[in-house]
């Protein structure tokens, strides 16, 4: 059955158009009120269902927030209010206060004008896919409400970002520390504005910051992961010795060093993964369709088994759980270090190469000498939604060519973006000059068919 609202990272939409509206957003939060909690048992301490609800800092989390509460409490669940708290933050808190499900406001790296709603279960991680068609089932029925015995109570958690901040240091090993390290954060001016600066000045670094001030339109907005080339002029600037920049939501990575080179989520993975084979503890790694292949060929020289699982964090995340893994990830950033947390998480995977770096006494650079990646171009080209593009000519045609063009040494991908109206088209092969003549031709084909 193909899910009405979900995509690959909860519900997503401009924010005033369906699905992301006041009255769908109160109809959601009640539909998974009914289904996150039916036949639960409440945990000790709690009189009914609970859940948490965190955001990031867009303006229309305030309105978003209201709506999700006022579901859930209708559902007789009740809720705990964190504020701006990063998306693993709220999902180790959802497991951490045995509370029935954690819930998101936010759009993660998309414009101020977008937002969204993505749920935890209890364990942390994210719904699996037939809870999300319960969800959407539960949607198609009128929206009621408890008695008022049964109604749910809302409160606000004050504690919520030092829980955090404790819990992303317990992950740095205690025998290391940061002191003589300038760092320079990028916190995207989104929900880790005051989280993630503590977290490497209290483990002895010296910090300096951009993107700490969020006003509900600046979050992502030439700043953060999706902007790295921001943090690479900061870090340069103040002589920092390394840049990390998460995105508006702090599950996103992409780190910098000290000469301005700029270190995706393959890259970083590379260096956890090498650490961990170091330590005898690597038993295999899981990226992505649009992992690099070169980066697949660096783990397998580690003696390690690498699959590929579709684009997107929790198929990442499904594919660890199913082939009893611990570390995964996607080249945008997202990656998940299922020794230190249940979900993907910038800050923590920050410290997870930190901790490798410290250990070797290595740079960056030195750590990812051995990676020889294979030149890749990604390109974004808006499309209605729905668009049907295995059905054009068309584009067939200029997959065929290109194809035909790379034979063994290149490969073509074409995908729908899970969370905004694009087609991704990315091509990658040995030779650049080929990687940008086909993928332009494949970008060019698609903007004719969508005109």
């Amino acid at each position: 059955m193909a899910r009405k609202y979900f995509g690959t990272d909860g519900v997503r939409g401009k924010v005033g158009e369906s699905p992301i509206t006041p009255d769908f957003v109160m109809r959601l939060g009640y539909a998974a009120g009914r289904v996150l909690c039916e036949g639960s048992r409440v945990a000790a301490g709690h009189e009914r269902p609970t859940v948490l609800i965190g955001k990031d800092t867009r303006v229309s989390g305030y309105m978003l927030e209201a709506a999700l509460e006022a579901g859930f409490t209708a559902a007789g669940v009740d809720v705990l209010l964190c504020g701006p708290l990063p998306t693993p933050g709220v999902a180790y808190l959802t497991r951490a206060l045995r509370l029935e499900a954690g819930v998101v406001i936010s759009a993660s790296h998309n414009p101020y004008y977008d937002n969204g709603i993505k749920f935890f279960s209890a364990g942390g991680s994210k719904l699996p896919d037939q809870v999300e068609l319960a969800i959407e089932a539960q949607l198609e029925h009128p929206m009621g409400c408890a008695e008022s015995a049964r109604l749910g109570r809302a409160r606000r958690i004050e504690d919520a970002a030092g829980r955090y901040i404790e819990f992303c240091k317990s992950t740095f090993p205690n025998e290391l520390d940061l002191r003589g390290l300038k760092i320079a954060v990028d916190c995207a001016h989104g929900a880790a504005y005051h989280i993630a600066p503590r977290v490497f000045h209290e483990l002895g670094a010296d910090v300096v910051t951009i993107g700490k001030e969020p006003n509900g339109l600046n979050i992502n907005d030439q700043v953060g992961a999706t902007s790295p080339e921001t943090l690479r002029r900061f870090t340069l600037a103040q002589g920092a010795d390394l840049g990390i920049a998460l995105d508006g939501d702090g599950d996103r990575l992409i780190m910098v060093d000290r000469q301005g080179a700029v270190y995706d989520g393959d890259k970083l993975l590379y260096v956890i993964a090498r650490a961990q084979k170091a330590q005898g503890r690597l038993s295999g790694v899981v990226g992505t369709l649009m992992s690099n292949l070169g980066f697949q060929r660096a783990v397998e020289a580690l003696d390690a088994p690498f699959e590929r699982a579709k684009v997107g964090d929790r198929y990442v995340l499904e594919m660890l759980i199913e082939r009893g893994w611990r570390l995964g990830g996607e080249n945008s950033g997202h990656i998940i270090c299922l020794d230190r947390h249940s979900t993907g998480d910038a800050i923590v995977s920050a410290l997870q190469v930190l901790a490798a770096l410290c250990e070797t006494k290595e740079t960056l650079s030195e750590a990812c000498a051995s990676l020889q990646f294979y030149p890749q171009k990604l390109v974004n080209v808006r499309v209605a939604a729905g668009f049907d593009w295995q059905s054009d000519k068309g584009i067939r045609d200029a997959v065929v060519q290109a194809e035909s063009g790379l034979g063994s040494t290149g490969r073509v991908l074409l995908r729908a973006s899970g969370t905004e109206p694009v087609l991704r088209v990315m091509v990658e092969a040995a030779d650049a000059a080929q990687v940008e003549q086909h993928v332009q031709a494949i970008a060019a084909a698609v903007r004719a068919a969508v005109e």
